[in-house]
């Protein structure tokens, strides 16, 4: 799987996420998930912009 294949699947996983938030009371679980994906997500843009400049 290339970064762009995986940057779309992470992508999706973060929205699929975001839509089943809570309105309030957030669980833990969810909001690691949530910022784990996050951090994935701006590390494989970070990969894609390198790639580009190269």
């Amino acid at each position: 799987m290339d970064i762009e294949e995986k940057i779309k699947e992470v992508t999706v996983q973060l929205e699929d996420l975001k839509k089943r938030l809570p309105a309030h009371s957030l669980k833990p679980s969810m909001w690691a998930q949530l910022e784990e994906l996050e951090e994935e997500l701006e590390c494989l843009q970070q990969l894609a912009r390198q790639k580009e400049d190269q």
